[in-house]
């Protein structure tokens, strides 16, 4: 029984870690939602209403991150809308290591490293994830081939 437990904890934290992963270019959004949400929330709006103005909120910042990545034209705007997507995906991707990496650890030095390779880790992905819809989303076809 032992050995399944064993089993099922590592498929837990293989399944949180791919969800981290997955999910990870979505950080900038969430928390731009929970911001508003909370705001609302705080101005009186009920418990609905904050829930709507969070969705909103979270799509509308998403949407317009892939817009601005399909129009800007300028790489180096295009990379500073590609960091403010990736910052706060590193930062969720620190904490979550060193929640994982808290229990496993005894000493502070080899958690905060591992934490900051789990921030690497996934910062990295969710660059590639966004660079992959700036490409997505770019110009294509015979008229714009350049010497």
């Amino acid at each position: 029984m032992i050995f399944i437990g064993i089993l099922a904890s590592i498929a837990a934290i293989g399944g949180l870690c791919w969800i981290l992963f997955t999910l990870a270019i979505f950080a900038l959004p969430f928390f731009a939602g929970v911001s508003a949400g909370t705001w609302a929330y705080g101005t009186g709006a009920g418990w609905l209403s904050a829930i709507l103005v969070g969705l909103a909120t979270a799509a509308l910042t998403l949407g317009l991150g892939q817009f601005l990545l399909a129009v800007i034209r300028p790489l180096w705007i295009r990379i500073a809308i590609a960091l403010a997507f990736v910052a706060p995906a590193a930062f969720a991707g620190y904490h979550a290591t060193h929640g994982v990496v808290n229990h496993l650890m005894p000493s502070d030095g080899c958690q905060i490293a591992f934490s900051v390779i789990g921030a690497v880790a996934v910062g990295v992905t969710a660059f590639v994830r966004v660079a992959g819809m700036a490409a997505a989303s770019g110009p294509s076809g015979p008229g714009l081939a350049r010497a």
